[in-house]
């Protein structure tokens, strides 16, 4: 693996409550820069303060967890404004928290903000459904679209494969 630059991206996942997708993404990131030996921070928020201090959904949880990743421990945050200075990214999983987040950043915040699936070429503007209201399929759908942003994501940071 081989990385443009020396800096260590720190990435920020975003959805609403903390509790579903973003943590989602946040375990599927963390795993595969772990297997692709890359360095990274990766963390995940809410827009609202809905959770704060929830472990993820038992679903979201099952879910990762068959595909090998453990997000149990995970706990549910507000996004601050710290995040836009401590953070080189921050991903928003739908429109509406994209909005938000923009709506909040400060006018010196550093972190390049973005919709997470505009980084996966045909999918740039769509949100990552909520799998909240929905059954055990729903967070699989969203398991296997996060997955293939993480993947996008991967590429866009710079690191490539040899």
């Amino acid at each position: 693996m081989t990385r443009v630059d020396n800096h260590v991206p720190k990435v920020l996942f975003v959805c609403l409550g903390n509790i579903c997708r973003s943590p989602m993404a946040e375990g599927a990131l963390r795993e595969a820069a772990a297997a692709a030996g890359i360095e990274l921070q990766v963390d995940s928020v809410g827009t609202a303060a809905y959770h704060i201090g929830e472990n993820p959904d038992p679903r979201a949880i099952a879910t990762a967890r068959s595909h090998g990743v453990d997000i149990s421990k995970a706990l549910g945050r507000q996004l601050t404004e710290a995040d836009f200075h401590d953070f080189t990214h921050i991903l928003a999983l739908d429109k509406a928290n994209l909005a938000g987040i923009k709506a909040r950043k400060p006018k010196h915040g550093t972190a390049k903000v973005d919709l997470l699936l505009d980084l996966v070429p045909g999918r740039e503007g769509e949100s990552v459904p909520d799998p909240y209201y929905g059954d055990e399929d729903g967070f699989e759908q969203c398991w296997q679209t996060i997955s293939e942003a993480v993947e996008a994501l991967i590429e866009k940071l710079g690191y490539h494969t040899a």
